[in-house]
């Protein structure tokens, strides 16, 4: 997971999905009504998919697993659990089919003393608060109550092939980073472009957060990668 930024709506589609919570809220506000307004809003969910897709991280991938294409609108906090808050823009958010339907589905843990929610939501907060990515397994540690529930939720250590693909993803960071380093320039924009857009994410934030560790950062990426990545940073802003 990494931090995301939400864009604003245009007020169109504001007022539109404003008119949606109206309606449910005057047909009584439960599961049912809730399901079946959304169900019927294809052309908004359609113009939601849009900007969903267009700030996930990568080329369009999942926000919580942050591995396969994110082809579903989830509702953070379900319907089930929230109808009113059915078509809230801030309560959306792009998943693949196995995390919103087989991991997810209408779970959304609370603190049973607070019933404060328990899962990180990227568009909201930096996951980083929460959770530690280690490179060289590919396993998170949680750091917070709400670290521990979003990694069992979502299976993040469960899921072997997430594991196995983020320690392969720290693999193609570092020789990328190299590449690039050692590329001619009408080159390195393209491996630069390359690592922007990589499956796994989180491993290239977890990896440039390491510029402000330098003694660990040289331990885990080695002199040249470390090398490397400061360069990058100096020259694109995007890898600040």
């Amino acid at each position: 997971m990494i931090p995301l930024q939400r864009p604003r709506l245009q007020p169109h589609l504001a007022a539109e999905l404003a008119r949606h919570t109206a309606a449910i809220r005057t047909a009584g506000p439960n599961t049912a009504t809730g399901r079946a307004a959304w169900h019927k809003a294809v052309r908004q969910k359609a113009q939601l998919r849009l900007m969903l897709r267009q700030m996930a991280p990568g080329l369009e991938r999942c926000m919580y697993c942050g591995d396969n294409l994110g082809t579903d609108i989830d509702h953070f906090e379900p319907i089930a659990q929230a109808p009113l808050r059915t078509f809230d823009w801030q309560n959306h958010l792009l998943a693949c089919a196995h995390c919103n339907s087989n991991q997810k589905r209408d779970r959304f843990p609370r603190d049973p003393d607070t019933g404060e929610q328990l899962l990180v939501d990227p568009s909201r907060e930096d996951p980083a608060d929460h959770l530690r990515l280690y490179l060289a397994s590919g396993d998170y540690d949680p750091l917070t109550p709400k670290g521990a529930a979003t990694i069992e939720v979502f299976g993040l250590n469960a899921r072997a092939e997430l594991v196995r693909g983020r320690r392969m993803m720290f693999t193609v960071v570092k020789a990328l980073l190299l590449t690039w380093h050692e590329a001619a320039p009408a080159d390195a924009d393209e491996y630069a472009e390359a690592l922007r857009l990589l499956h796994h994410a989180d491993v290239l934030r977890a990896v440039l957060r390491l510029r402000g560790l330098p003694v660990l950062a040289e331990a885990v990426l080695g002199p040249d990668v470390l090398l490397a990545l400061h360069q990058l940073a100096r020259t694109d802003r995007r890898f600040r």
